[in-house]
């Protein structure tokens, strides 16, 4: 026996026997019982580390453990090795994104190697190849067919050094890219969306089938759905269009005395008025320059300009104006908010700023509150006041309370309806650069949107393209 253990000598020799045995191919035995185990797949920068290491050992001694115990186990390797990091190092290098992918898939696939890690390489994958993506083609076209799958316009948050799409949770706390330290700008552009809200309810009831789930990220997980309760009201603006608004406090329609619009809200531009199209125009520059994060910012002064036009309040009949403000985001709701400054701190605040009515709807009990007086909003309970049929009843969700009875009688008189609302949003999956996978479908001038035949699949990426310079991407924007 030898006095000393030599990795190089020892390891090569019987790794090189185990490859010749095939042990780490999965046995097709259907008469034992199957296991799947299954890593995350690296993305192929060039290098392991020893994060690497650390993850791919963990599932390893699992699988080793299951084919002692008895399985078959399938334990494949694969790269996720489509997008911006790649591109931008290939660019970088002035070598195509391909070549740069393939040589650090062969140099990291030959490290996993010397590991000596179990994997049944004849089962690798790769996301970048034409034979796997044919896959996400398809799976893509069944979510179109599905309904699931759409485009449409929407304001994104958008990185101007990597010319890329980013996702809320890529924008740090001041507003910048993770990535390039780019401050982040609102840019509006056609993207696909997958909507994963048509299961928002679902996903929410299900946290109940994860007992094993720690409390604190199932919390987290019922706060990302985000379910409110409420109505949709309708108002009418003075041009005869209609301003759609979710609201969770429909009680307090008869205390809405103006309203705000998102500035990428497309009613903006018919609202207003000659007199304001220069004020408006430079709010929505500055707001396109700031984050969601930014925007929402509970400290931050409030900040808004008027378009000039009114809307009728649909309970009363009043006629209250209709502002923009950086503060509500087209991406929640309907992108429009009734602002009912007495009982809302941020609509208190900006109605303070901007010399706006505050009009009482709830009273507390014990004292009597003055809209004119008011150092501060009332969000609490108390008895409905002024608000026609509500008066007298007490302000709140419970049963025969305030925001029942108002949504009740909204649907009888035809001004709205209950509804519930999710801060969960569609899922974006488009990013305006070239190293990832083609949407497999053809925009037909006459037919519009068709999706690519199955026997024509995969649509796959041209190679012989150029570059001309870091996040500028070769293909059309298009799709």
């Amino acid at each position: 026996m030898a006095d000393k253990y030599t990795p190089a000598a020892i390891e090569e020799k019987w790794q090189q026997v185990w490859a010749e045995q095939g042990l780490d191919k999965t046995d097709e035995d259907p008469s034992k019982p199957k296991f799947y185990a299954l890593s995350m797949f690296p993305y192929p920068s060039g290098n392991l580390h020893m994060g690497h290491v650390r993850n791919y050992t963990i599932t390893d001694v699992i699988a080793r453990v299951r084919r002692m115990q008895g399985y078959r186990v399938l334990h494949p390797m694969g790269w996720d090795a489509f997008g911006l990091p790649a591109e931008n190092a290939a660019i970088d290098r002035g070598v195509h994104p391909a070549k740069w992918t393939y040589q650090n898939i062969d140099q990291m696939r030959e490290q996993l190697r010397q590991l000596g890690l179990s994997y049944d390489w004849d089962r690798e994958v790769a996301t970048c190849s034409p034979d796997y993506y044919k896959w996400t083609q398809w799976s893509f076209i069944q979510f179109l067919k599905a309904g699931l799958a759409y485009q449409k316009e929407a304001a994104v948050n958008w990185d101007p050094i990597d010319q890329t799409v980013l996702a809320n949770e890529q924008v740090d706390s001041e507003g910048r890219s993770w990535r390039s330290g780019a401050k982040v700008e609102r840019k509006l552009l056609k993207q696909w969306f997958l909507k994963i809200t048509e299961y928002a309810d679902e996903l929410l009831q299900d946290l109940d089938k994860l007992p094993g789930w720690p409390e604190r990220v199932r919390l987290m997980q019922e706060n990302w759905i985000g379910k409110s309760t409420g109505a949709k009201v309708t108002f009418k603006t003075e041009q005869g269009d209609d301003l759609e608004v979710f609201t969770t406090r429909p009680d307090t329609l008869w205390g809405a005395t103006f309203m705000v619009l998102s500035p990428e809200h497309p009613l903006v531009e018919k609202l207003t008025t000659a007199e304001q199209k220069a004020a408006i125009a430079a709010y929505q520059a500055a707001a396109a320059a700031k984050s969601d994060i930014d925007r929402t910012d509970e400290g931050k002064e409030k900040t808004g300009v008027w378009t000039g036009s009114y809307a009728i309040n649909p309970v009363n009949g009043e006629q209250i104006p209709i502002w923009i403000a950086d503060y509500v985001l087209m991406g929640y709701g309907t992108g429009a908010i009734m602002a009912v400054p007495a009982h809302d701190g941020r609509d208190f605040a900006f109605a303070r700023k901007f010399g706006l009515d505050v009009k009482v709807v709830v009273q507390p009990e014990g004292e009597t509150l003055d809209g004119a007086t008011m150092a501060e909003a009332w969000p609490g309970e108390g008895v409905m006041v002024h608000s026609g049929p509500l008066d007298g009843l007490p302000a709140g969700k419970g049963e025969g309370q305030s925001v029942e009875k108002a949504i009740a009688w909204l649907e009888k008189e035809g001004k709205g309806e209950g509804q519930d609302n999710f801060r969960l949003r569609d899922w974006l999956i488009s990013r305006q650069r070239y190293w990832g996978v083609p949407i497999p479908v053809i925009h037909c001038p006459s037919c519009g949107i068709v999706p690519v035949p199955d026997e024509q699949l995969p649509v796959e990426l041209p190679q012989d393209v150029e570059f001309s310079g870091r996040g500028a991407s070769p293909l059309s924007p298009v799709g």
